[in-house]
């Protein structure tokens, strides 16, 4: 994704500020925005990312306050759970912001533009790395048990940790040079939007597109696929219990999941890039509009995996579940919230607490 606000406007979205002539060839513009479209600007965009705000504040909010309570105590995996909250929070509370322009412009200055923006594209980075690297420590854990004890040691997660947000400010700190706040010609709304620099910034959009396609999506995917399909035949392959089975499904439900959020946007997203170097062209200023429209549907998808985070790699293990119980009680929720969980099977399997052998039957 470009950043926070820029799949993110109705009318006053500004393609990419620089001039005709700095365009590709073969290129046009469609003055006349369509009423459907604008609505889903309006309408349904903000609200689903309103959703999808409160539902992963909730779900990372809590996950992030079970973990903090053992934060002397976490196993390996649960350091990694413990950034990929956090990711996801900073990554979510840029939200609002995002919908606060596209119904009243950009009211926050220019430093909050440049902040966000950069907090937005870091986090997003980061979280999806954090999904690499649990899915490599399980494959460490079940596969080289033995041999990778000394390599997953906690002060090693935490200094890896560590180099990988420094990483991904590296490589998302050029949107601050390049976003600034101006006001759109048509409707007058301030936007927060790459306007500095010019022809430079829209060849920054376009690099950070490919680095979106590479670090957000291929190398985590191509990390989860492996290592977890290393993960299931090693399990296939020793002694079978309903354990084992559960972490096998899971581990195929991690990689799927993460594929069905991410695919269609990284795939639509790439159209929209080649729409814009000139590549391929539009036919009809409706196709232009499918375009949008689609860059936004499969953004929201995507989004939505923030939301999925904290069942996938937590909620559905029996110690977080216990912890999440004894959190609700204390604040008062244990009577009505119980039941609901337990609705699900307490006893169900998590991959990502697995054992670091795999003759143990512990994979919860």
């Amino acid at each position: 994704m470009e950043a926070f606000v820029y799949e993110f406007s109705e009318e006053d979205y500004i393609p990419e500020n620089v001039s005709v002539s700095a365009l590709p060839q073969g290129q046009f513009t469609c003055n006349d925005k369509e009423e459907p479209l604008s609505l889903f600007h309006t309408v349904f965009q903000p609200l689903v990312y309103s959703m999808v705000f409160l539902l992963g504040l909730t779900g990372n909010g809590l996950l992030l306050t079970i973990l903090l309570q053992h934060r002397t105590h976490l196993r390996i995996t649960e350091i990694y759970l413990l950034h990929l909250a956090l990711a996801d929070l900073l990554l979510l509370l840029t939200f609002p912001f995002a919908v606060a322009q596209v119904l009243t412009g950009w009211l926050f200055g220019d430093f909050l533009c440049k902040l966000l923006g950069l907090l937005n594209r870091m986090n997003m980075l980061c979280g999806s790395l954090l999904l690499a690297c649990i899915g490599f420590d399980r494959y460490l854990a079940i596969v080289h048990a033995v041999s990778s004890l000394h390599s997953r040691r906690p002060w090693i997660v935490h200094l890896t940790c560590a180099i990988l947000w420094l990483f991904c400010l590296t490589v998302t700190m050029p949107n601050m040079v390049f976003l600034s706040v101006v006001q759109n010609n048509e409707s007058a709304r301030l936007v927060c939007y790459f306007n500095n620099h010019g022809i430079h910034a829209y060849n920054w959009i376009i690099a950070s597109r490919f680095l979106t396609h590479l670090l957000c999506f291929v190398l985590p995917l191509v990390v989860m696929g492996y290592c977890y399909a290393a993960v299931v035949l090693t399990l296939y392959q020793s002694q079978q219990s309903l354990e084992k089975q559960g972490a096998i499904r899971l581990a195929m439900v991690i990689t799927l999941v993460f594929c069905l959020c991410w695919l269609p946007y990284n795939i639509t997203l790439f159209v929209d890039t080649l729409v814009r170097l000139g590549i391929v062209t539009h036919k009809s200023c409706q196709a232009s509009y499918a375009l949008e429209q689609g860059l936004m549907v499969t953004e929201s998808i995507g989004f939505t995996h923030c939301c999925l985070n904290p069942i996938l790699y937590a909620f559905i293990g029996v110690r977080f579940r216990k912890d999440l119980l004894r959190l609700l009680a204390k604040w008062g929720c244990g009577t009505f919230c119980a039941p609901v969980l337990r609705a699900g099977g307490l006893n169900r399997v998590y991959v990502s607490e697995a054992a670091t052998t795999t003759t143990s039957s512990q994979y919860i």
